[in-house]
């Protein structure tokens, strides 16, 4: 009798590709992305409403998303999101992301892009560190949002960056009262609230005037926009902390963003809760350089003149 041998056959990998096709600049860096991709014999899979914009080869898997759940099941067996474009198309990654488990890569081809982990110069170094696995994963909190009306849920969403809760008219401030953990902490007029994770704190939050916080730190940010009031300032709170907006019952209608893709209209007197976030975002990263570095670079900062300690 003779034995019988079985081959092992190569790992097959799966990398999903996110791009904005609206820019020039993200149609190129996916043809070099999927070209570098399938060079090595990893499988690449696109949405089929960016393949049409996209010159890609017929090897290329299209997937159509969910009308419902467009997050649904798209990135089944795929080792990594790889996102090209500004800092909307990473947020919409970060979508996918969530939802999949999927650790997300992000190439920035926008302006400042804090999520990205490498910029368009850096697209071979990209490809080479997805073909060898040279990357390491983080998990990124996340906000967790509910909406109350008269006492009963009547909305719920989630955000990496921020949820903010703003007014409707421009004329008009909304009124607005702040709790922390069951208690009040201020109320005012102004032009809304921003309720942020240490990720979103170089968002919305910082444009607002709130501080900035380094990814590393387990915290919930509280920002006022433009109150008109003595005492609003930016609040940092513990990670376990309960944040909560309400419109007061006197005021205009207003509006929550969350992540400034999703939005759902609240009326006088609805209450926006806001908790650490039960799933994380994962994210991939290439380097070690300090997040100090990276604020750095990305606000282009003056450190002409630093010396550093001495040795």
């Amino acid at each position: 009798m003779t034995a019988s041998t079985e081959t092992s056959r190569p790992e097959a990998r799966t990398v999903f590709l996110l791009a904005h096709t609206g820019r020039p600049a993200a149609v190129r860096s996916a043809e070099l992305v999927v070209q570098g991709l399938l060079a090595h014999g990893i499988r690449v899979r696109v949405l089929d409403e960016e393949a049409a914009d996209l010159p890609l080869p017929a090897s290329v898997e299209r997937v159509t998303v969910d009308e419902k759940d467009e997050t649904r099941g798209v990135l089944d067996g795929c080792e990594l999101l790889v996102v090209l474009g500004g800092d909307g198309t990473l947020l919409r990654g970060a979508e996918f992301s969530r939802a999949s488990g999927v650790p997300m890569l992000g190439v920035n081809l926008g302006t400042v892009g804090f999520l990205a982990e490498a910029e368009r110069d850096d697209l071979d170094q990209v490809v080479d560190r997805v073909v060898t696995r040279s990357y390491e994963v983080e998990e990124r909190m996340t906000l967790d949002v509910t909406v109350l009306s008269d006492g009963i849920v009547v909305y719920t969403d989630w955000a990496l960056n921020e949820a903010s809760v703003e007014k409707v008219a421009r004329e008009r401030m909304l009124e607005v009262v702040l709790e922390v953990d069951g208690r009040p902490v201020s109320g005012f007029g102004g032009d809304g609230v921003v309720c942020a994770t240490p990720t979103g704190s170089t968002a919305y939050a910082f444009s607002a005037g709130g501080p900035i916080v380094w990814p590393e730190v387990e915290a919930l940010l509280m920002v006022p926009i433009s109150a008109h009031a003595l005492f609003a300032k930016p609040l940092v709170t513990a990670p376990e902390s309960v944040l909560a907006v309400e419109v007061r019952p006197n005021t205009r209608s207003g509006v929550l963003w969350c992540d400034g893709r999703r939005t759902v209209d609240l009326p006088p007197g609805a209450r926006v809760e806001v908790r650490r976030g039960a799933v994380p975002v994962r994210l991939a990263r290439l380097h070690h350089a300090p997040f100090t570095d990276r604020l750095v670079a990305k606000f282009a900062l003056p450190v002409a003149g630093w010396r550093g300690a001495p040795r």
